[in-house]
């Protein structure tokens, strides 16, 4: 759930990893010297993602939630009590990956296991007082980092937005 990408360019930068820096070319650029078809739209993506990463890093370090675990929080927090396959499968994730943030998240106090009641392979994660204490400041901070990204969009152009990410995922996961 940390950032897939093992180097970064310097903050605030567009430059995206494995892009050679001014008078290189980037692997996959045209060798005219334009740019490769949806090099703009990757360069600006990945940008965005980053810049939301270190943003939403930064923000939930405050409460010792690390990025990503707000997910299977929200997930706990609307019904407690789901098994780590149970929270990959609401988040599109593999259960190794869940399985390994819920020993980070039981290591810090956020939520702790508990045997299955029904199949003794299984445990579920069950919030602890203090995995229910931070609701309300993740979610302010949620709020906070969502108006800070979108500040300079009009209501319509929030909209569209969303809605044309919603339409990136469907079109690659079809």
């Amino acid at each position: 759930m940390s950032d897939e990408f093992s180097s970064s360019p310097q903050a605030g930068s567009d430059q995206a990893p494995g892009e050679a820096s001014a008078g290189g070319r980037a692997p996959g650029e045209a060798s005219a010297g334009g740019r490769a078809p949806g090099d703009d739209f990757q360069r600006a993506f990945w940008a965005a993602k980053h810049a939301l990463s270190a943003a939403t890093a930064t923000a939930f370090s405050r409460h010792g939630v690390h990025e990503g675990q707000q997910f299977i929080l929200r997930c706990l927090w609307t019904e407690d009590g789901l098994t780590p396959g149970e929270i990959a499968r609401r988040l599109g994730l593999a259960t190794p990956t869940v399985t390994r943030a819920a020993t980070r998240m039981e290591a810090t106090g956020l939520l702790r296991r508990e045997p299955h009641p029904d199949d003794r392979r299984l445990v579920r994660l069950r919030l602890t007082e203090r995995g229910i204490s931070l609701e309300a400041a993740i979610a302010a901070e949620t709020a906070k980092l969502t108006e800070r990204a979108l500040a300079t969009f009009e209501p319509g152009e929030r909209e569209t937005l969303i809605q044309a990410l919603r339409a990136i995922r469907r079109n690659l996961t079809a």
